[in-house]
């Protein structure tokens, strides 16, 4: 049986990152299903195509390490830039989130006038900005490099933010802009909860800043779906598609892989499922100890996919922000994602649309039959009322092939229910799993170890964990 050196477990951000990265050494990528990707994986339905989550592509910058990893991996991307970046709905107000500065604060003076609205979006720009420039990001444990550039990172953040890197966000919001409206506070924990998982109430002020800042970068629409990104990244590596990992056995010197095909010897494994599903591959006991330690993040997400008939101008990015929140749901905001009419493939019958909107994954596991389907019903025909509110020049009978995923649909496909791990916060700073497990040749990738979700939050993760895998 041939021993690889590093065996690569699902295909999803974190996975076809480390993959491209490493492609020059005996390397495998084994993928349960036929789409690469994961949760950010383009897939067929009723003839169309769709992405299985939000399609923002942030990062693609000159000196970002998403940029970088693209450029190892020589990938030919065929992208769009989005000028507004996302187009949020709020009331009645239209707030368009983009890359230019003074257009943002023209947007947002007139929707939330404040007299300091200036001084607070102005340093949550320059603390992203900054962020962006370190040189020693690093988090890492079970060696002593490990610890000792985490030490070194640590020391870089304390010493370029001080106060920032550990003051409450929320205390901050207080000091500069003063007692805000709800609405103001709506706004601000939306747009953290598409990329942080949280709100404000348990950010430190530089988390807050990176966290609300991703318009400010370079924002692309992908071609042909987000599928392309993984396509790129893995076109020189060899993959393994629909073959699902049933067992990791460790073995003296290196690991024993039992898949539903076959079975593979590696001297690394890199695991790109979620922290809190893989102690179920493992008979060792310390090693299932180990990961059943994690608390489990009860976030998740319910997705509306659709095609729809309609001649209208669209952008490709909305949030739509309303008063209270959605029926089954721990979010009072949707985002919407809406192919390019020029995608020949993702238009081609008609435009291909995501919506999102985050939920708790243990709710839906614990409904009856009827119940699930009752309430699953409930959230979908909400969502759709809303958007049908906020888009006038749009029908009901335009939205065809109409179909909805709860974390239930997500663990049957890409077998996890979550989605991302938990928000860092203030308070579990130091609890976040480290991409380096205590056993010789065992990783953890992708959005529940450091550095979080989204790609530029991966990406760091994947630089992290190539220096670890390659010392």
């Amino acid at each position: 049986m041939k021993l690889y050196d590093i065996l690569v477990i699902g295909s999803g951000m974190g996975g076809s990152m480390i993959a491209s990265l490493n492609k020059n050494r005996d390397l495998l990528v084994l993928e349960k299903e036929q789409n690469l990707g994961g949760c950010a994986s383009t897939f067929k339905r009723y003839g169309s195509y769709f992405n299985a989550g939000a399609t923002t592509f942030v990062g693609y910058e000159k000196n970002h390490i998403v940029k970088d990893i693209f450029d190892k991996a020589e990938a030919a991307l065929d992208l769009r830039e989005s000028k507004i970046a996302i187009r949020v709905l709020q009331n009645g107000k239209t707030i368009d989130r983009v890359k230019d500065f003074e257009q943002f604060l023209e947007k947002i003076d007139k929707a939330y006038p404040n007299k300091n609205n200036r001084i607070f979006w102005e340093k949550i720009k320059e603390l992203d900005e900054k962020f962006w420039q370190l040189q020693k990001l690093y988090y890492a444990k079970y060696s002593f490099y490990s610890y000792l550039k985490t030490l070194n990172s640590f020391l870089e953040l304390f010493i370029k933010f001080r106060t920032y890197s550990f003051k409450s966000a929320k205390s901050f919001i207080k000091e500069v802009l003063g007692e805000i409206s709800k609405e103001y506070q709506n706004f601000i924990d939306s747009q953290l909860l598409i990329t942080l998982q949280t709100t404000s109430k348990d950010l430190s002020i530089l988390s807050m800043a990176i966290g609300l800042s991703y318009p400010f970068h370079k924002v692309f629409y992908v071609n042909e779906g987000m599928g392309e990104l993984f396509k790129e990244l893995l076109k020189d590596v060899e993959v393994r598609k629909k073959e699902e990992v049933l067992k990791i056995l460790k073995e003296k010197n290196y690991f024993r892989v039992i898949t539903s095909k076959s079975e593979y010897k590696s001297l690394n494994v890199v695991l790109n499922s979620t922290i809190y599903d893989c102690a179920r591959f493992f008979e060792d006991k310390k090693i299932k100890e180990y990961y059943k330690k994690f608390t489990f993040s009860d976030q998740s997400a319910f997705v509306l996919n659709f095609n729809l008939n309609s001649k209208e101008e669209f952008l490709h990015h909305y949030q739509i922000i309303l008063e209270k929140n959605i029926p089954n749901t721990v979010s009072n905001s949707f985002f919407i994602s809406l192919s390019d009419k020029e995608d020949k493939k993702m238009s081609k019958k008609a435009l291909s649309v995501t919506i999102s909107t985050h939920t708790k994954a243990l709710f839906w596991e614990d409904l009856s039959f009827d119940e699930y389907k009752t309430k699953k019903e409930e959230t979908q025909n909400f969502i759709i009322d809303s958007f049908l509110k906020h888009f006038k020049s749009v029908k009901k009978e335009d939205i065809i092939n109409l179909s909805s995923a709860t974390s239930k649909t997500f663990k049957r496909y890409i077998n996890r229910n979550n989605c991302g791990g938990s928000p860092v916060t203030l308070k579990n700073i130091f609890q976040i799993p480290s991409c380096r497990t205590p056993f010789k040749g065992l990783y953890n990738i992708g959005d529940t170890v450091f550095a979080g979700q989204g790609w530029p939050g991966v990406a760091l993760g994947v630089k992290v964990l190539n220096e670890e895998i390659n010392e």
